[in-house]
């Protein structure tokens, strides 16, 4: 299908609130709250994880770099499968893939339930990553679907529920964890997605917004490997050594397949990524804040469950249990699901560019504010909450700032592309951070761990971050430019050369 024929579907195909009322979706809150449920489970999906991870050697039977590629296998297979799923949302049908990647998230969760070992643990905990495209095809779905006076909300609720599964998870993660045998947490998880799975089933209509086409095979290779090599530099960086020649190595390879990558979606007519839609100032800048702001926001999750946990007589630990952790940061889950009407409404008053430089400069507040209250547990959830209310707004407005710039036939697959930018933000923020806390630490009697200063300075390289998120956003353009750009046509692609002989 050519860039025309794209052009002509997608002109002939209602856009979010142009829809006469009485063709207006019935069961507009069934909707919204299935797709936010779908997102959360997403989300639970990743946090089960964390109470296990200190016990996984042990649980696993398996050294330590062994058990720990339970969690690299989930972030390679969500970086890999969300832009692969946001494009073939918009192609075959975003429903459609929704219900794949939800059936492939309750396939790997009783994979997992069922595994004992390192290889079937991993093999499940892959499959569970290949759900990360969930929420921006829930997203791009409530585009197509919602009215416009219900769209702000339902994609801020929708673009917060993340954030939301991961904060009401993990105490109910750490309380089975600490009661129940381990296995129960991905049955819990496994049984979930088939209620979410059930639910898309019964309550989610299929969009008639499509693009058709061909699959990009070879975008979808090349992107795939560019990533798996950044993504398990940066994970596997601090163990390996970050001067040793296998992470160089894997760093030079993703810079040299991207390059190739960029090369040949540019000169193909159907790419996986539309790299000149992704190079308009609005898209690209969303793309860049988003980035930055995952690497922002990653500090807390980093550092409030450390300090929280380490002992009293450290002099600035606290030591919590884990369930007390799940506790302490539940609150910021519950502030990003309050301040979803606030970010649309602001949105929709000020425009998203607004929303999103006032959650940054929100959460940099709290994390300034977590510099000098760090020594009680009010103060901690004080910081959670402060800090969650910021990520509510901020992501409430990137789905939009994307939506905004972009034609309805591409949404799936920008936002899909705009999640991932945030996903390598927040790995590079873990990879920074560890270095941070490893060279700024203090002796424990036979242990070495972070020092204060250590915690100190990570939320301030965050709230940093945030601002720098900020600055960035600030040069977004305005709403009546963005709409500009997204209704101008975009250059036909260079053709891509027949072989010889054709």
């Amino acid at each position: 299908m050519t860039t025309t024929e794209v052009s002509v579907i997608s002109s002939a195909q209602p856009q979010a609130g142009s829809r006469p009322p009485e063709a207006r979706p019935k069961a507009t809150n069934s909707l919204v709250a299935v797709l936010a449920l779908a997102g959360i489970v997403v989300s639970l999906m990743q946090t089960i994880m964390i109470p296990l991870v200190p016990e996984l050697p042990r649980l696993l039977h398996a050294s330590a770099s062994d058990a720990t590629w339970a969690i690299t296998a989930t972030l390679l297979a969500g970086a890999v499968a969300t832009p692969v799923m946001g494009r073939l949302g918009d192609m075959y049908g975003k429903r459609r893939m929704l219900l794949v990647s939800l059936l492939l998230l309750v396939a790997g969760s009783v994979v997992a339930a069922l595994s004992d070992g390192p290889a079937p643990m991993v093999a499940g905990r892959t499959l569970q990553g290949l759900a990360a495209g969930v929420i921006p095809l829930g997203i791009s779905i409530m585009r197509d679907e919602l009215p416009a006076e219900r769209l702000g909300s339902a994609i801020a609720l929708m673009g917060a529920s993340l954030g939301i599964g991961g904060a009401l998870g993990l105490p109910a993660a750490a309380f089975l964890a600490e009661r129940v045998d381990w296995h129960v947490l991905f049955w819990v998880s496994g049984g979930m997605g088939a209620l979410a799975t059930a639910f898309v089933l019964v309550l989610v209509p299929e969009s008639a917004v499509r693009s058709g086409g061909r699959f990009d095979l070879v975008g979808a290779l090349g992107l795939s490997a560019a990533l798996v090599c950044l993504l398990l530099a940066i994970s596997k960086g601090a163990t390996w050594g970050w001067g040793s020649a296998r992470t160089l190595g894997l760093i030079g390879a993703s810079v040299v397949v991207l390059g190739l990558w960029g090369r040949w979606e540019l000169r193909t007519r159907e790419p996986l990524v539309d790299l000149r839609t992704t190079v308009r100032r609005q898209v690209l800048l969303t793309n860049i804040a988003s980035a930055v702001f995952g690497f922002a926001m990653f500090a807390m999750s980093l550092v409030l469950p450390q300090v929280l946990q380490l002992p009293e007589s450290t002099g600035y630990g606290l030591g919590a249990s884990l369930l007390t952790v799940g506790l302490v940061m539940g609150p910021s889950g519950l502030v990003m699901m309050a301040v979803a009407p606030l970010s649309a409404r602001i949105s929709r008053t000020r425009g998203p560019k607004v929303t999103l430089m006032t959650g940054a400069v929100v959460v940099a507040a709290g994390y300034l504010l977590s510099i000098v209250l760090m020594s009680a547990i009010w103060q901690l959830v004080l910081v959670s909450a402060v800090t969650g209310a910021g990520i509510g707004l901020a992501y409430g407005a990137m789905p939009a700032l994307i939506m905004a710039a972009v034609p309805v036939s591409e949404t799936a697959a920008a936002n899909s592309f705009n999640t991932l930018t945030r996903a390598i933000g927040t790995s590079a923020a873990s990879a920074v951070a560890g270095v941070v806390l490893a060279q700024m630490t203090t002796g424990f009697g036979p242990l070495t761990v972070p020092s204060q200063n250590g915690f100190r300075t990570v939320m301030a390289i965050g709230a940093g971050a945030a601002l720098m998120a900020f600055v960035i956003a600030f040069f977004l353009p305005g709403r009546g430019a963005a709409a500009q750009a997204r209704d101008r046509p975009a250059p036909e692609a260079a053709p891509t050369p027949e072989p010889a002989g054709s």
